[in-house]
């Protein structure tokens, strides 16, 4: 186990020849630690140098880098603990789940560069971990929106459902309203709103729940559309849910399908109707889409990430525990679009802040399993 005086990558330091690129050569697509977008050609190596007080790869969930969302988020994390603590690390983007396990034990075995983190992007990672980290319990591991019950993994989950119920409260707040700003506007008569989830798998039933128990809070005479669309990376099949969504009279159309969501946000300007973002700050992540995104439930994966290589430096991980971030530690929020932030009514975000009062001293409880029923149904 790593001590702030000795890495794992300082033990195994000429413990081998092999080379950065024998290790990676084997991982699908990669990218540097230089790299913000997806694959292709590193832009700098890991090195195993007495310079970097830690060596970390990431391994990012299916999609890759440059959805706009989860994995880039958890990019800036490592990005930011680079330029603040002058880590080396390496990306790593599985084209499957069997590459993920895969990817993680060749990362675990490794010793030129020896890994003193490796950071497991996304809950679909879990079954490939929990055999890496038994095979290689000298080996540290972080895990972003799950837990894994092994000593040496530090599990980092999100309070979804909470952070969408602030999202389902302002999309009912809001379709109740004449809304004109930016390039959509609502339709205060249909009192319709969706949801777009990726994966149909309980993680993702969090965000469904939440934000249907947000929706329903606030007015139990909204509707509510949902449709899964069996992954995140399918742009087409999101925007053509939501599509149907708007046609059907839903004004605001939220998701949690990850890089897939783009679609969603893509119907939205099509339709001159409005979306709410998830994971990062879509009105940034994804401008051209700012004048549709009215906000973001966005999950600290940038922090969960930068946590823990931090703790790894200082010798502190959390390995064995899992650490929840939620409402009272800013670990999920609602964030106002960028461009239609400023067109959301004061009561409308004061309403906000006295829910998340609410939430945070546990006045309210959020239901975390699929709805029974949506409102009105799928689409």
């Amino acid at each position: 186990m790593p001590t702030p005086h000795l890495t794992r990558r300082q033990l195994l330091a000429g413990a081998s020849t092999a080379t950065v690129a024998a290790v990676t050569g084997c991982l699908g697509r990669r990218g540097g630690g230089e790299s913000t977008g997806g694959g292709g050609a590193p832009a700098e190596q890991a090195r195993a140098t007495d310079d970097a007080p830690a060596t970390v790869g990431m391994v990012y969930a299916l999609g890759g880098l440059d959805d706009r969302s989860f994995n880039d988020a958890a990019n800036r994390g490592a990005q930011r603990a680079r330029l603040d603590h002058g880590i080396a690390y390496t990306n790593h983007e599985p084209d499957s789940i069997a590459e993920l396990g895969e990817t993680q034990a060749t990362l675990a075995a490794s010793s030129n560069p020896a890994y003193d983190l490796v950071c497991c992007v996304g809950f679909r990672q879990a079954d490939g971990l929990e055999s890496a980290a038994a095979a290689a319990p000298d080996q540290q591991f972080m895990i972003v929106d799950t837990a894994v019950d092994a000593s040496n993994v530090a599990s980092y989950v999100f309070e979804e459902q909470i952070g969408s119920f602030q999202a389902g409260r302002l999309a009912a707040l809001l379709t109740t309203r004449d809304i004109d700003a930016g390039g959509g506007a609502t339709n205060p008569d249909a009192r319709t709103v969706g949801f777009v989830g990726g994966v149909d798998e309980p993680l993702t039933h969090g965000f469904h729940a939440g934000f249907q128990a947000g929706v329903t809070h606030t007015a139990s005479d909204i509707d509510v559309l949902a449709a899964y669309i069996g992954d995140f990376e399918d742009v087409e099949a999101a925007r053509t849910a939501a599509a149907a969504m708007y046609d059907a009279g839903a004004d605001i159309v939220y998701h949690a399908a990850g890089g897939a969501g783009v679609g969603v946000l893509q119907a939205a300007q099509a339709n001159g109707r409005y979306a709410i973002g998830v994971d990062s700050d879509q009105s940034r992540s994804n401008p051209r889409y700012a004048d549709v995104v009215l906000a973001s439930m966005v999950k600290r994966i940038d922090t969960a990430v930068y946590d823990a290589i931090e703790a790894t430096i200082d010798g502190d991980l959390p390995a064995g525990d899992v650490v929840s971030l939620g409402l009272a530690t800013n670990g999920v929020s609602v964030q106002y679009g960028t461009q239609l932030g400023p067109a959301i009514p004061d009561a409308v975000t004061d309403a906000l802040g006295e829910t998340r009062e609410a939430l945070v001293a546990g006045d309210i409880t959020v239901p975390t399993e699929r709805p029974q029923s949506a409102g009105g149904g799928g689409v």
